[in-house]
């Protein structure tokens, strides 16, 4: 069970952290300012919450639990830059910071400190305070975004199925994406409204950014290459 603390300089002035473990998240929320970036090194797509159906965006970082595709690369430094990555172990109540004492990253050997001698900051904080601040501004424009994006029926489920060299079949369900067709479909009207509050910019690039899924195929049929 979680244990649930609120952060505070004197309570937790020696508590350190380790790193964001990236290579145990396969899809991360992003929100709509992460888009961009993200859309260079990996697939966002859209999936639905367990608890209420909800849709919301992320960006997939590998196709099975426990088989990592970016340790010690690029993709898994842009990866832990996640906002909602930098904050494992981290969230807001009633303005206030509260953490996890139970989360893996606050037991890992050696880590960052999150205070100074005199109570302030460290670096390693800051990053968090930026994480979560970013987060509480953009869920809801993101949210906004997609439910435009349901009104004009623009989101559709994608087929993820692969096959690898070994023989291993792997099927992904639950996700979505952006239709190409829906899109090129909508009437000028529509397509300029959604120009102007800059919703179709972020549908092409989520659009654009479906082509990083053959690239973790293909990192994946590697790693069982290498395994065997």
């Amino acid at each position: 069970m979680p244990t649930w603390e609120v952060l505070d300089s004197q309570n937790h002035a020696a508590l350190r952290i380790g790193s964001p473990r990236t290579q145990e998240r396969l899809f991360v929320q992003i929100i709509a300012a992460e888009f961009e970036a993200a859309a260079a090194r990996f697939p966002i797509l859209f999936s639905k919450r367990a608890d209420t159906g909800d849709f919301y965006a992320g960006a997939m970082l590998g196709l099975q639990p426990g088989k990592p595709l970016f340790a010690d690369s690029r993709e898994e430094e842009d990866a832990g830059r996640l906002f909602d990555v930098t904050r494992e172990g981290f969230y807001v109540a009633d303005e206030s910071i509260v953490i996890d004492r139970e989360h893996p990253r606050f037991g890992a050997a050696g880590g960052e400190a999150l205070f100074d001698a005199e109570g302030q900051p460290e670096d390693a904080l800051r990053r968090v305070q930026r994480a979560l601040a970013h987060l509480s501004t953009g869920l809801e424009p993101t949210d906004r975004f997609i439910q435009r994006c349901l009104a004009l029926k623009l989101i559709e489920p994608i087929d993820l199925s692969f096959r690898f060299d070994d023989g291993e079949r792997l099927t992904l369900d639950g996700l979505y994406t952006i239709s190409r067709d829906g899109v090129s479909a909508l009437d000028d009207a529509t397509a300029l409204d959604l120009f102007r509050q800059g919703y179709l910019q972020l549908a092409y690039t989520i659009i654009s950014s479906i082509q990083h899924v053959g690239r973790l195929a293909r990192l994946h049929n590697d790693r069982l290459a290498t395994v065997a």
